[in-house]
């Protein structure tokens, strides 16, 4: 299962897909919470990150201060391509929008402010139609 490296075929076939629902980073010490099921975990000397659904997140009684949006990158990239989290990136900074990126084994992954992640998709649409 080898993934896409070239760039250009990355970008122009990365086909964003905006995910339902609102989703929240928090963090933990003491595990995951029952009831919780995270769409991603990364373990920090600092404690366990989360990012969950923000209704288990409410229901957990777990801190978090940003809610997201998750757009996923539908083209298989592989772990070592180059280049492609920072065109998207650049993409999404130059109209003045955050992104914390997760890459899976399969595809890639955005976290975005959720009141902009209509636009975020427009703007990686908009990308991907680029020469």
């Amino acid at each position: 299962m080898t993934g896409e490296r070239d760039l250009r075929k990355l970008l122009s076939g990365m086909s964003p897909e905006l995910r339902p629902g609102r989703y929240v980073f928090t963090t933990t010490d003491a595990g995951v919470p029952a009831g919780v099921t995270p769409v991603v975990t990364v373990a920090e000397t600092e404690g366990l990150t989360l990012v969950v659904p923000r209704e288990e997140a409410d229901a957990a009684g777990l801190p978090y201060d940003y809610v997201a949006g998750w757009i996923t990158l539908r083209v298989h990239s592989a772990l070592d391509a180059v280049g492609l989290t920072a065109a998207v990136s650049r993409a999404l900074a130059a109209a003045g929008l955050s992104c914390n990126v997760v890459a899976g084994f399969h595809h890639d992954h955005l976290f975005v402010p959720h009141e902009q992640a209509g636009r975020a998709v427009e703007i990686l649409e908009e990308l991907a139609r680029r020469p």
